[in-house]
């Protein structure tokens, strides 16, 4: 294990990726378990509150991303200083990332449905983060041979096929395997020959004049969902926590009328 780990880890200078993408996973559960004690009102936990403000771990998250991110840059691969500012910046992500569903709803909606979003954004980027760190190259690059890495156009096109099959991927709504086929060569040509979903812009564009494509994606897709979103939600409940009952009502002018 540890001559394993020297040749493939140490010694391609790998070891602060392998270090942050750790620092990243325990911050992400770590950060977890907290809340969710918080949340049940158990142990000595609370929240950080300055002047009446609740400060979000995102804020402290960003603080250590920009620390050790440009620490990281000013550092070799290698030595302690290298060592360190991943970890650093694997903390921050884990806890900028915690709070996606934050920042992107721009709403405190951490217990919420749409909080999910930070479970499925961890999930993901520590995956993707997995296959980089265990010799996938972006865009299939890695499966040339010597020679084809000498010629300059294999390498360009398989870039630019590999890219394209991600990009319609994308537009088709099949975002996980757009996403991941960016690292694994052609896994993005199935979502890519696939049927869109109905609210994908490859639907809303070239399914317009076709009612039998719409309906037949309409269907694949509420079969796909039917099978995978009870699994997906208890995968997600594990390891985020059960959302709330009911959704974090946005700000706005106040009740309507009959009040709640």
């Amino acid at each position: 294990m540890g001559q394993w780990l020297y040749r493939n880890i140490v010694e391609p200078g790998k070891l602060p990726l392998l270090l942050a993408l750790g620092a990243f996973v325990v911050t992400f559960l770590v950060t977890r378990v907290i809340t969710r004690l918080i949340r049940a009102g158990k142990g000595p936990f609370g929240n950080v509150k300055a002047g009446g403000l609740h400060i979000h771990h995102v804020v402290p998250g960003v603080l250590l991303i920009v620390f050790g991110g440009f620490g990281a840059v000013a550092s070799s691969r290698y030595g302690f200083g290298a060592a360190a500012f991943a970890v650093v910046f694997g903390v921050g992500a884990g806890l900028v990332l915690d709070e996606f569903a934050l920042i992107l709803h721009l709403d405190d909606v951490y217990w919420t449905e749409a909080g999910r979003k930070s479970v499925e954004v961890v999930v993901l980027t520590a995956a993707l983060v997995g296959l980089v760190l265990g010799g996938f190259s972006p865009f299939g690059v890695n499966d040339l041979t010597a020679g084809e890495l000498q010629n300059r156009g294999t390498v360009i096109g398989s870039v630019v096929v590999n890219f394209v099959f991600s990009l319609v991927s994308l537009s088709k709504g099949k975002f996980r395997l757009a996403v991941f086929g960016v690292i694994v060569p052609f896994l993005a040509l199935v979502g890519a020959v696939r049927l869109a979903r109905p609210d994908s812009y490859w639907a809303r564009r070239f399914y317009r004049r076709r009612p039998r494509a719409r309906a037949r994606a309409g269907l694949r897709a509420y079969r796909h969902d039917r099978r995978w979103a009870g699994p997906r939600r208890l995968v997600q409940d594990w390891i985020g926590g059960r959302p709330d009952a009911r959704p974090a009502r946005l700000p706005g002018p106040g009740p309507g009328p009959g009040g709640d």
